[in-house]
């Protein structure tokens, strides 16, 4: 169920739950120190921008603390944090109480944020991933995650639509992992799937260990891309089904990040000695682009989930139905890019905390 507009004039209309000194405490971190999502926030309906602002708080809270303390000690901790939270016992912290009342009001369901938590711990691990089930199964927890969240906080639970969301949330994680491998490489990570580069003739190991470009790396970059290109397609059919003033953003999010991958082809899927770039030409051309998001045809949601994000998809099926979410406000067509750039700042405080520079 949804609030009509009579019924909602933004979060803190009606959710006393959250304070706002708390909010406020949560814009001064992300303002500090996630400087492209406090811009990205101001493009948002009220409605979402300041449940997404505590939501992304207490993520930024988290991957700083795992990443000064990758132990299964800290991660524990922080887990229990999160079941306070979504258990309506937050601990004393504005970020705590915030994502308390985000919870509360939407009914995210503890898996969700939880699945990202692990994704954190992942990457402080350095966990490598053998094939591509297993490299989902990670962009699954650090991206489908959010696509879900987001979703959920524009009042959308239907289950294909979530799967479209968390699809769209995977693809683009896999264009980050295309663009960043020499990157990641040279920070001693790798992402792609190791039997690939097996059966492209190249021992994982010792490619790590002198990275450099040829054909054969190149195959599995391109290779990794058509994956995502795929999942974008699919992710189309849930952007088609969202409220309508969101789905230029979405829409945003899903050609700017593919145009990554488009960038990384035309450099001959060399990502190892030289990183694509979007221009910024390029990316208000997409912008532009996104509005079309508005008129998408609405069939093919009904493609099965990936199996790697059921478990998300199933998390929220099984939480309350009834939940009162305000309708984005109208005339918010012009707000583009606002999941993009979410999604972009929380994939440049993972590189920075992996010791990778940030993401363009």
């Amino acid at each position: 169920m949804r609030l009509s507009r009579a019924e909602s004039s933004g979060w803190s209309a009606f959710s006393p739950v959250l304070s706002a000194a708390d909010l406020a405490d949560c814009r001064t971190l992300l303002a500090g120190g996630s400087k492209s999502f406090h811009a990205a926030s101001k493009l948002l309906p009220r409605s979402v921008a300041e449940p997404a602002t505590a939501l992304y708080a207490f993520c930024r809270v988290a991957d700083d603390a795992i990443d000064l303390d990758p132990s299964p000690a800290a991660l524990a901790m922080l887990q229990d944090r999160l079941a306070r939270a979504c258990e309506g016992r937050p601990l004393p912290l504005p970020a705590d109480r915030a994502l308390a009342a985000v919870v509360t009001r939407y009914a995210i369901p503890r898996a969700v944020p939880e699945a990202l938590l692990d994704g954190f711990a992942w990457d402080r691990q350095g966990r490598r991933y053998e094939t591509l089930s297993d490299l989902t199964a990670y962009a699954a927890r650090v991206a489908g995650t959010v696509g879900i969240m987001m979703a959920l906080l524009m009042g959308e639970r239907r289950p294909a639509v979530l799967a479209r969301a968390a699809d769209l949330g995977v693809a683009m994680q896999f264009s980050n992992i295309a663009r960043d491998v020499g990157e990641d490489a040279r920070a001693g990570r790798l992402y792609l799937p190791l039997e690939w580069l097996r059966e492209a003739g190249l021992d994982p190991e010792a490619w790590l260990a002198a990275p450099g470009f040829d054909a054969r790396i190149g195959r599995v970059v391109a290779r990794l891309l058509a994956e995502a290109a795929a999942l974008y397609r699919r992710s189309e059919a849930g952007i088609a089904r969202l409220p309508l003033a969101c789905r230029p953003g979405i829409g945003a999010a899903r050609w700017i990040y593919a145009e990554i991958g488009h960038e990384v082809a035309r450099n001959g899927h060399d990502s190892v000695s030289r990183r694509a770039v979007v221009s910024h030409r390029r990316k208000l051309a997409l912008l532009a682009r996104s509005l079309g998001a508005i008129a998408l045809p609405a069939g093919g949601a009904a493609a099965p989930c990936l199996p790697e994000t059921q478990f998300l998809v199933e998390a929220v099926a099984a939480a309350p139905r009834q939940v009162r979410v305000p309708v984005p406000e109208p005339g918010t067509g012009a707000r583009v890019a606002w999941m993009f750039e979410l999604f972009e700042q929380i994939e440049q405080d993972r590189a920075l905390g992996r010791g990778t520079p940030a993401a363009e």
